[in-house]
C-alpha cells in the first residue's frame, strides 16, 4: 500500500511538472529595450544593448523589475505542491536551536531559536540564573527587515558594539552598548561597509568601510576599503584613518591580538591572497611592519607573545600551516612551522592557551589540541 502511494505520488509529480512546463513554453515574458551602447576595447567595438539597467534608481529600471517580478510570481504561484513543501519544510525547521555559549564578563551568552523565528535572539546567563533576553533582531524593526550583524565584547565583557543591517543593505549601522546596564552608550556609527569590529581593550575598537557613493549605494562602485579607530566618547568624525587613504585596497580588515599588544592588519584585492601588517600598540609612536608585502598567498595571526606571531599561512602550504613569525625579523625566510602541513585543509583557533587544529578527513572533523608555547 505504501509503495502504490508513493507511486501515485511520483505521477502526480510528473504530471504537475509537465503541465508547468507546457505553460512555461507559452509564458509571455516582458519586452526589453535594447539601447545603443557601445564601447570600444582594443580597437574592437562591444555592443552593451542593457547598459541601462544599470541605473537600479531610474523609474524605467523600476518598471521593468516589477514586470519581471510578476511574471515570475506567476509562474511560482502556479506550481501545486507548492504548499505542501511548505508545510513540510515548516514542520522539519520548528525546534529549538542553541549555540554554543561564549563567555564575557560575568555573563555566558548564547543564540537561541525557538523553531520558526526569523533571527537568532541573542541571551546571556549570570551563573545559575535564568537565561534573560540580551539582543532580541526580531525586535529592531516592524516589517523584521532590520538584522543582526557582527557582535563584538570589549576585554572585559562590560562593553558591546553590534552592527545591524536595515533592508538587507551591505551599508551598516555600528551601536555601542554598555553590556551591563544594557543601555546605548553613544552616538551610532553609520555608513559601515564589510567590516569587522576589533576592540581595543575597553577603549574604543577597530572597523572598515568605504566612503559612502554619490548616487547609488548599490551599484556604484566601492573599491577603496579603509579601516578606523573609534576612540568611545568621541564623534564618527574624529575617528582615526589607520590603513587606506592613498593606499588603495579592495578588503581591508583589523584584528586586535588577544593579548592586546599588536593590530594585525590584512589588505586584499580579490577574495584570495593578501598583504599582512602589524601595528605595536604597546608604543603609541610605532609604526606600520610589514609582515609580507604581496598578495601571493593567505595569511592571518591568531596568538601573539612577545614578539613573536602565531599565523595562519598557505605559503608553501595549499593546505594551509601554522608557522611563528619574530615582529623584528618579519621575512617570511624566517618563518618557522609551528603546525606542519599535512594532506588535509586545516583550520586554527585558540583559546585557553590552546591551539585547536581542526582537519577535514573523510567528510567528517578531526580536532588536535597543542600548547601555545
Amino acid at each position: 500500500m505504501k509503495k502504490k502511494s508513493i507511486l501515485t505520488l511520483m505521477a502526480l509529480t510528473v504530471i504537475s511538472l509537465s503541465n508547468l512546463n507546457a505553460q512555461k513554453s507559452t509564458m509571455q515574458y516582458p519586452e526589453t529595450r535594447k539601447g545603443e551602447v557601445t564601447d570600444t576595447y582594443f580597437g574592437n567595438r562591444v555592443a552593451d544593448p542593457y547598459r541601462w539597467l544599470e541605473d537600479d534608481r531610474s523609474a524605467e529600471t523600476e518598471a521593468w523589475v516589477a514586470e519581471q517580478n510578476k511574471v515570475t510570481q506567476g509562474y511560482l504561484e502556479k506550481i501545486p505542491f507548492r504548499e505542501e513543501i511548505k508545510e513540510r519544510l515548516t514542520t522539519l525547521w520548528n525546534y529549538e536551536k542553541y549555540s554554543a555559549p561564549t563567555k564575557h564578563g560575568d555573563y555566558n551568552y548564547f543564540y537561541k531559536n525557538d523553531g520558526l523565528q526569523n533571527q537568532y535572539v541573542l541571551y546571556r546567563q549570570k551563573g545559575q540564573d535564568d537565561p534573560e533576553v540580551f539582543l532580541d533582531p526580531n525586535t529592531f524593526s516592524v516589517d523584521g527587515t532590520t538584522s543582526l550583524g557582527t557582535v563584538s565584547f570589549s576585554k572585559d565583557g562590560s562593553k558591546l558594539a553590534y552592527s545591524i543591517s536595515e533592508g538587507g543593505s551591505d551599508w551598516r549601522k555600528i551601536i555601542v552598548m554598555d553590556a551591563r546596564s544594557m543601555e546605548i552608550m553613544e552616538d551610532t556609527l553609520v555608513d559601515v561597509k564589510f567590516s569587522a569590529i576589533s576592540w581595543y581593550k575597553n577603549e574604543g575598537f577597530y572597523y572598515s568601510s568605504y566612503d559612502k557613493p554619490e548616487g547609488s549605494e548599490l551599484s556604484a562602485m566601492t573599491d577603496q576599503h579603509k579601516l578606523y579607530y573609534h576612540k568611545l566618547g568621541t564623534t564618527q568624525d574624529q575617528d582615526q584613518l589607520v590603513f587606506g587613504g592613498d593606499l588603495k585596497r579592495r578588503y581591508v580588515f583589523g584584528t586586535v591580538t588577544e593579548d592586546q599588544n599588536y593590530l594585525a592588519i590584512t589588505a586584499a584585492n580579490s577574495t584570495s591572497g593578501s598583504e599582512l601588517y602589524v601595528k605595536d600598540l604597546r608604543n603609541k609612536k610605532s609604526g606600520l611592519q610589514t609582515m609580507v608585502g604581496n598578495f601571493d598567498e593567505d595569511h592571518s595571526v591568531i596568538y601573539s607573545e612577545g614578539n613573536t606571531l602565531c599565523i595562519s599561512t598557505n605559503h608553501n602550504a595549499p593546505n594551509r600551516k601554522l608557522v611563528r613569525a619574530d615582529v623584528d625579523k618579519p621575512g617570511q625566510e624566517y618563518w618557522q612551522d609551528v603546525i606542519p602541513e599535512t594532506q588535509n585543509v586545516l583550520s586554527l583557533t585558540t583559546g585557553s592557551g590552546y591551539f585547536f587544529a581542526q582537519y577535514m578527513k573523510d567528510a567528517l572533523s578531526l580536532v588536535l589540541q597543542s600548547d601555545t608555547q
